[in-house]
């Protein structure tokens, strides 16, 4: 887990373009996320945390986002992750 706060945007580009970075959560709620998604873009970047792996983020305690990872929400909703 990395922090946005941690990672200059020269870097954190250049992880994102390498496919080391492929989602990003927010701290204060455990929400995980695709990196496009809306809901995302509106956190502040003091809660911003980014993940390398589905696995890493659930790991450390976050769900999947409603928005742009439904039925991976609707299975964790429903229990089954």
């Amino acid at each position: 887990m990395i922090h946005h706060n941690n990672i200059s945007n020269t870097e954190l580009r250049k992880q994102i373009r390498q496919n080391f970075i492929r989602f990003g959560g927010n701290m204060k709620l455990k929400i995980y996320g695709k990196l496009n998604c809306i809901s995302g873009k509106r956190m502040l970047k003091q809660n911003r945390v980014f993940f390398c792996t589905e696995a890493e983020a659930i790991k450390n305690g976050f769900r999947p986002c409603g928005h742009c990872m439904r039925s991976d929400y609707k299975k964790w909703k429903n229990g089954l992750v």
